[in-house]
């Protein structure tokens, strides 16, 4: 991830301590919904401008699951994440991150592993339980 020297603004700030207090990894829409209460005059595409600055800077993570939206990680280190299928959660998985993948991924001869990113997918607790 590139560092890029940029100057905190108020909307950038606010953006950033959104998502740091919150482990839902949400979407821009939702972030702009909370940015609104602190900021009423804040647009959404004040909020998408601050994200993508955000993520270049990296300072967060944007995960991007294939829909037609992307959600927003607060925490820009490496970890694992846990998709629901069927109510569309997204929560971080607690474990380890295995950089013996990276070193197994480049005996393939592929290249020079950096990082990577793993996902995995089922039915959360809370929809396994029945919960609405």
């Amino acid at each position: 991830m590139k560092q890029v020297n940029r100057r905190m603004t108020k909307q950038k700030r606010l953006i950033l301590e959104i998502l740091r207090s919150t482990k839902s990894h949400p979407t821009a829409d939702w972030i702009y919904d909370q940015a609104r209460k602190v900021l009423p005059s804040i647009s959404l595409g004040t909020v998408y401008r601050n994200l993508a600055v955000l993520k270049e800077e990296g300072e967060i993570m944007e995960l991007n699951y294939g829909s037609t939206y992307s959600r927003y990680d607060g925490n820009p280190q490496n970890h694992y994440h846990f998709v629901c299928l069927k109510c569309g959660r997204v929560e971080d998985v607690d474990m380890p991150v295995c950089s013996e993948l990276d070193k197994q991924a480049e005996k393939t001869r592929i290249g020079e592993v950096y990082y990577h990113r793993l996902e995995f997918y089922g039915l959360c607790l809370h929809c396994q339980s029945g919960g609405i």
